[in-house]
């Protein structure tokens, strides 16, 4: 993989030339920055920018206003090569908070399409209702330690409005919930974006991560998706390292919480 050929053609694909996550958003691009305005429960923020030292305080300045004036908190998902270099520190001065950095890695989606072992009594099952999603909340409630009701607030919106744009997974053991991830799936781009991969504690290191991972590529290759994206924690990025996905940025959302919350 030509790390920068790639990385360069992340930034038109999903950013630059980002489109709608759900068809009740919106992308609008102004000055020089790229939007994301989600509908009910949906995610907003800025995707990307081209500004320089001059103008990026404005830039900033004029984001706040468009959104508050929606209501809507958001995040400036801010990457390791944006510009400028700066542009962090001015976000933080403007009133952002930024949530812990993540790595951007890419991984060819042929590369993932192994046969993974489970460990005996797992199975994974798509989910596609509410009592899917229930099972995934719980999943991952438990990896996570944290409220998932964010998640049944998207899962429930995006299976109701798009569910072709999104695939999500559980994995069970006897039929308990001890994993989810889910995959989504922007018409015309060329990386499919990997998310979520909780585990319970008792069930890591058992090769569950593996197989989601490797059943949701099979489903990209099978729809024509080149690439596999990951916002990689530093738990999760080593793991992702021996399977070959690379690391190409480093990625930091900075929320403004001057509005409702809205998370996608």
């Amino acid at each position: 993989m030509d790390h920068a050929a790639v990385l360069a053609l992340y930034d038109r694909d999903m950013r630059e030339g980002a489109r709608p996550e759900s068809s009740d958003a919106r992308v609008e691009r102004t000055g020089g920055v790229v939007r994301h305005v989600g509908g009910e429960d949906g995610w907003s923020g800025v995707l990307w920018s081209d500004l320089d030292a001059s103008g990026a305080d404005a830039a900033i300045a004029e984001q706040i206003a468009y959104f508050t004036g929606l209501g809507h908190e958001f995040e400036w998902k801010l990457y390791g090569h944006d510009r400028p270099a700066d542009l962090g520190r001015r976000l933080v001065a403007a009133g952002f908070t930024a949530d812990p950095e993540e790595t951007l890695m890419i991984g060819e989606t042929a590369d993932q399409l192994v046969d993974a072992q489970l460990p005996e009594g797992v199975r994974i099952v798509p989910v596609t209702d509410r009592a899917g999603v229930e099972l995934m909340v719980e999943a991952n409630e438990k990896a996570f330690g944290r409220d998932g009701s964010w998640l049944r607030d998207l899962m429930d919106a995006r299976l109701s409005s798009d569910p072709d744009a999104i695939v999500a997974l559980l994995a069970t053991a006897d039929g308990v919930p001890v994993s989810s991830a889910r995959m989504e799936l922007l018409p015309g781009a060329r990386f499919a974006g990997l998310w979520g991969g909780g585990t319970v504690e008792a069930w890591r290191g058992r090769g569950i991560y593996r197989a989601l991972i490797a059943h949701r590529a099979r489903i990209a290759a099978e729809r024509g998706y080149r690439y596999l994206q990951v916002d990689a924690s530093d738990q999760s990025r080593p793991i992702l390292e021996r399977l070959g996905f690379a690391p190409l940025s480093t990625t930091t959302p900075y929320v403004y919480t001057g509005g409702d919350r809205r998370r996608g």
